[in-house]
């Protein structure tokens, strides 16, 4: 499950639990985590004031002798942990939804989403709520030339403040 206040007039939602937070069992709490809290810091945004959650409730992986490597959750397995989400909404009852990367805001939309196309405009989804959808703090991290990382940061940056300004308005 998410963490944070319910109702939340933000609800933050990632892919899946990466490795530290399925040993920890709360979300973001990881190097993604730690990324994703500096950008809420710097978008004026307090964590615990913004709902945070994954589609998909477990950590799918591959065992590499000691070390578990994050594999992409299969549709299936993200439609089976679609419930959850629900609930979750339900209880939160969110003025917006950031979806963080293509797996959260393409089950969020419910349709495909290219975040490079999408990045930063709102999608009406169901129950009269809009979404947003923006970088996963993890994708940023996989990205190897400094400059192009630094855009994605801002960028997701952006798209917070965004959220922000949104629900403030």
């Amino acid at each position: 499950m998410g963490e944070s206040p319910a109702p939340a007039a933000i609800m933050l939602v990632g892919e899946q639990p990466g490795d530290q937070e399925d040993r920890a069992g709360h979300p973001f709490v990881g190097p993604a985590g730690r990324l994703l809290d500096r950008a809420l810091k710097e978008s004026d945004l307090d964590r615990s004031k913004v709902f945070v959650t994954n589609v998909v409730k477990h950590f799918k992986h591959e065992q590499r002798g000691k070390r578990r490597i994050h594999k992409q959750p299969s549709r299936y397995e993200v439609r089976q942990c679609r419930w959850w989400l629900d609930r979750e909404t339900a209880i939160v009852r969110p003025k917006l939804v950031v979806a963080l990367g293509t797996t959260a805001a393409r089950e969020i939309a419910g349709r495909r989403i290219t975040i490079s196309r999408e990045r930063g405009r709102l999608i009406r989804i169901d129950g009269g709520c809009n979404a947003l959808a923006t970088n996963h703090p993890a994708a940023i991290l996989r990205i190897r030339e400094e400059t192009s990382r630094n855009d994605a940061y801002l960028a997701l940056i952006a798209d917070l403040k965004r959220a922000k300004r949104l629900v403030m308005s």
